[in-house]
């Protein structure tokens, strides 16, 4: 470990981040293996009960759901489920 490393372990990680983008830019920059001592076991419950529904589309519509996604910077699942919720 060299003089840098050994200093950046010193610092403490940040408690608070205001957006997920100023945590995103502070990882980006350090390394987690630098403070690992300041870590501690996370334990949590996961529960996942959703599976995926498949659903044919014509290839003409499939075609214009993601262009519409892309276009919209959204997932073409995301973009199908709003439309459909709307009309439903």
């Amino acid at each position: 470990m060299n003089k840098n490393n050994k200093q950046k372990s010193k610092d403490l990680i940040p408690e608070k981040y205001e957006t997920i983008e100023e945590a995103s830019e502070y990882w980006d920059s350090h390394s987690i293996a630098d403070y690992w001592d300041q870590t501690q076991e996370a334990h949590f419950d996961v529960e996942i009960d959703e599976r995926p529904r498949y659903i044919m589309l014509e290839k003409s519509i499939a075609r214009k759901v993601f262009a519409l996604a892309k276009e919209q910077k959204i997932s073409p699942e995301t973009l199908v489920n709003l439309i459909l919720a709307d009309k439903l």
